[in-house]
């Protein structure tokens, strides 16, 4: 069993009169770790040492080289260290092994780009203007992040935001769910390590909503980048109004999985297996409803109840296993809600519904792969996000009727088309409302590209140019090479 304190100042802090949150892993019970459970004077003190680190520090002042380094010797430490955090993610989370290999992996993959990012940045220069001037477009450091971390993807989701707002000279504050802070408390000591100076990076845990909420109106925060529920976003973007700070959220989805009548059908199965059951349907972007063309809806559907049925669930920690446990016992309830108001109203019920406890060792936190056929486009569960591995079925006869029902939702995170069409592909990545589309493929990505949703889904972005401009200010700065004075006497005489 871990027990961790808060981290800041490069270093554990821990309150004797301070309150303990206990993590017990979801998958079997056992206790695995306990949090410490912060309040206002721990949001404090990581804020005035993010604001002295910022304001004071070397961090921004280093050149974008020295940064760079520090941030390469970090993801060496991560890759060296990956084995002890696959196995605190995998008993946090409850995600099967193979997974969170890839999870951690794909950490140290961001922070080395964010590294080379840091080594790039660069503003712009106007040498053409009136009177001889200079006009320069600086991109700065935004100031002191507050990052808040979902459980659903701690450790890929830390190193989508943290090491981009480090790169371009930010100061981060990071406040991981209550549930799974283990991986965020490791990846910063790795972080003191490979050098990041005092105050630079602070992680606090705790409730929501005691640590969150103070995170969110905080003055001397001037940026919070939030992954999480889209309740919980409009409530820090509500929040964030008071003392006027930026702010990108990363929200919800709905997603569809498109499959057209041409579509190469082995590819578009085990893709929406994926899309839906890897991880068990807790990603934001999984693919949760599937739009099959009439023509080979019924063979479509044959094939993936085959393959349904071979997936294996239950202990995480196996290389074996598909689908692990979900997050929580609340979890469970919510998505089983779902599945029961859906039953007989939501059209048919395939396969599933219904929780299973696959050995006696494991808790009953397992859900089968369900899938629900025939669901109408005003029913609750092709509209609101479930996040579990339940998926909607739907049909449609032309690409107009296609686009409607991937169109209808509240959300606009991703969507997927499995098409042989160039022409089908490229109208639908045009007309899909969302902030991504994938081709022939699911849940992908690379850090060169930027993700992130419109509507309901959010603004802003992680990854890609776009995603590290996001953790930066730009300044203008115009240059006079003749004196004020001569100007002004040219342009009134």
């Amino acid at each position: 069993m871990r027990e961790y304190g808060h981290f800041i100042e490069n270093r554990f802090v821990h309150r004797p009169d301070g309150r303990a949150i206990p993590r017990h892993s979801p998958a079997d019970d056992a206790l695995v770790a306990m949090f410490a459970a912060g309040d206002e004077r721990d949001v404090n003190e990581a804020v005035t040492a993010a604001r002295s680190a910022f304001d004071d520090g070397p961090w921004p002042r280093m050149s974008a080289q020295e940064r760079a380094s520090v941030l390469y010797r970090w993801a060496d430490l991560i890759s060296v260290n990956a084995s002890t955090l696959v196995d605190i993610e995998i008993a946090e989370v409850g995600k099967p092994r193979r997974l969170v290999e890839g999870d951690v992996a794909a950490a140290a993959a961001l922070m080395r780009h964010a590294a080379g990012m840091a080594a790039q940045s660069h503003g712009e220069a106007f040498t053409n203007l009136a009177h001889g001037k200079t006009g320069l477009v600086l991109r700065e450091p935004c100031g002191v992040v507050a990052t808040i971390i979902p459980w659903n993807f701690p450790i890929e989701i830390f190193s989508k935001k943290v090491p981009f707002a480090l790169a371009s000279g930010c100061s981060v504050i990071v406040k991981p769910s209550e549930l799974t802070s283990g991986s965020a408390l490791e990846v910063a000591r790795l972080g003191v390590q490979a050098g990041l100076p005092s105050g630079v990076l602070s992680v606090v845990t705790g409730y929501g909503r005691d640590v969150g909420e103070l995170i969110s109106r905080h003055p001397g925060i001037d940026m919070v980048s939030f992954t999480g529920s889209t309740a919980v976003g409009q409530r820090v973007i509500v929040n964030s109004a008071e003392s006027v700070k930026r702010v990108t959220v990363e929200l919800g989805g709905k997603s569809a999985n498109i499959v057209f009548d041409d579509a190469d059908v082995n590819s578009a199965v085990e893709g929406t297996l994926f899309a839906i059951f890897g991880f068990q349907g807790q990603c934001c972007v999984a693919g949760s409803r599937l739009l099959l063309h009439d023509a080979i809806a019924e063979q479509f559907l044959e094939r993936l109840l085959r393959r349904v049925d071979q997936l294996c669930i239950g202990d995480p920690r196996s290389a074996k296993t598909d689908l692990g446990s979900m997050i929580s016992a609340q979890q469970v309830d919510r998505v089983m809600s779902l599945v029961d108001r859906g039953r007989g109203r939501a059209g048919t019920l395939l396969c599933g519904g219904q929780t299973i406890r696959p050995a006696s060792d494991l808790t009953n936190n397992f859900i089968l792969p369900t899938v629900f056929d025939q669901v109408p486009p005003d029913a609750e569960i092709f509209n609101q996000e479930v996040f579990g591995p339940v998926l909607c079925v739907s049909r449609f006869s032309t690409s107009e009727e296609a686009i409607r029902l991937a169109n209808r939702t509240q959300y606009g995170l991703a969507n997927t088309v499995w098409t042989s069409r160039l022409d089908t592909a490229m109208r639908l990545s045009r007309e899909l409302r969302s902030g991504m589309v994938w081709i022939n493929t699911t849940l992908d990505g690379a850090p060169q590209l930027p993700f992130g949703g419109i509507k309901a889904s959010g603004y802003g972005r992680e990854l890609g140019n776009a995603g590290f401009d996001d953790f930066t200010n730009l300044k203008t700065v115009i240059l006079a090479t003749s004196p004020f004075a001569a100007v002004l006497a040219r342009n009134t005489g």
